[in-house]
């Protein structure tokens, strides 16, 4: 028997949990609203590959859970370990039982450091580190900052990852600081990429392969990955030829930024909700699950091919709070998802390309041609990255005020 029930239950306290659930009290207080949420710290996330450029402070990007969550939801300090969904109701860590009339999962993803071998040994010394983790972020400035020569590694996984653009900001943003310091020249640089493209969107490839060009970055796709030897300071890559292994290849590093692969939660595993890679299926379009209609989805967790990023979850909880309150009053699903995803790339540390798109590749910008070319980086760009979008996202998209993001009526 369940231990708990509420009208909506969110499944995640991150961006899209709470965005999701700010959006959905502000169409309506009459509904009980529980988030199951287990840490008590929120962070901005996107601050991260900022912190590893020593712009930001890595406190900037965090701040207490029970201060962000919305006031009039219930919140719920445990894990999720699974899904009843033929008796709507989702399973605790401490062996409890929560049931709703519509559940929203916002779970976000698993950072998978452990796939690449002898890699969390050696996170955070002997030069290896990542943007994808808050205390790690420091050291990746540290080493870009006292790295006058040698070799400079940056990885990326096979997809689909959070954030598509991140792997790359570290590179531009540490190449240009060695540029500044004259010491650009005495580096070599390289990025493996998994992938068979440097970007996703062909119409951003021409301007990011220009900066890959300037600043001498050696370019290796199809180049996986899989092991590090930290005492060593040596990187194990596989080498791909249509998601098949052709060979290997070992390189010397005195510094390793990793991108680390990344899946479904554990929980999400073998879940009637979720496909077999443990991501929740969803209609790419209304956000709901095709097999239970109380059931709706956002964020990094789900099987759409959007960009996992923090843009796509500010436009899907409009769509997921329209959609989820037209279900509970028995009427049709009028808000639609394009697919709107955003990356903003850091090609330098004080102009960002503002790659704004949709499903497959559409250009999406928000703004006019005449203020802000789409495939052009703009010094506008880096002021909306690093000034306007943290209070955007703190005061604005946590809050149900959705500037920008209004969800479009299907037709």
């Amino acid at each position: 028997m369940p231990n708990q029930s509420y009208d909506v239950v969110i499944v995640g306290g991150g961006s899209a949990g709470i965005a999701a659930a700010a959006s959905i009290l502000k169409r309506t207080k009459n509904l009980s609203i529980a988030i199951i949420e287990p840490s008590r710290t929120h962070s901005y996330q996107p601050g991260w590959t900022l912190v590893g450029a020593g712009i930001f402070q890595p406190e900037e990007t965090i701040r207490p859970m029970a201060k962000v969550l919305p006031s009039n939801t219930t919140w719920i300090e445990k894990g999720a370990t699974g899904f009843q969904p033929h008796q709507n109701m989702v399973e605790l860590s401490d062996g409890n039982l929560v049931k709703y009339s519509a559940l929203v999962v916002a779970a976000g993803l698993k950072l998978d450091f452990a796939a690449i071998e002898g890699l969390e040994d050696t996170l955070g010394a002997n030069g290896v580190t990542s943007n994808y983790r808050y205390e790690l972020a420091p050291y990746t400035w540290e080493l870009t900052r006292n790295l006058k020569s040698g070799t400079a590694l940056f990885t990326q996984p096979i997809m689909p990852i959070k954030c598509a653009g991140a792997p790359q900001k570290v590179i531009y943003m540490a190449s240009d600081w060695w540029q500044q310091k004259g010491a650009l020249n005495k580096l070599n640089i390289q990025f493996h990429n998994a992938g068979a493209m440097l970007f996703g969107v062909p119409s951003f490839v021409p301007p990011l392969m220009e900066k890959i060009n300037d600043y001498g970055i050696d370019l290796n796709l199809n180049s996986q990955l899989v092991k590090v030897d930290g005492a060593k300071q040596t990187a194990l890559f596989n080498q791909l030829q249509d998601g098949k292994i052709v060979g290997q290849l070992e390189r010397q590093f005195d510094m390793l930024h990793v991108c680390p692969p990344q899946t479904g939660h554990d929980f999400m595993q073998n879940q009637s909700i979720t496909n077999a890679d443990g991501w929740l299926e969803v209609d790419p379009e209304t956000l709901q699950n095709p097999d239970y209609a109380n059931i709706f989805g956002l964020g990094d967790c789900i099987n759409t091919s959007n960009a996992k990023t923090a843009a796509a979850a500010r436009k899907q909880a409009p769509v997921v709070a329209e959609n989820l309150l037209a279900y509970l009053h028995h009427q049709p699903l009028s808000a639609g998802y394009d697919g709107y995803g955003s990356c903003p790339l850091t090609v330098s540390r004080s102009h960002i390309l503002l790659a704004e798109f949709g499903y497959g590749g559409k250009l999406l910008p928000t703004f006019p041609k005449w203020l802000l070319e789409a495939t052009k980086p703009s010094r506008l760009s880096w002021w909306l990255k690093a000034s306007a979008m943290p209070s955007v996202y703190w005061h604005l998209m946590l809050k149900g005020r959705e500037w920008l993001a209004k969800p479009k009526i299907r037709t």
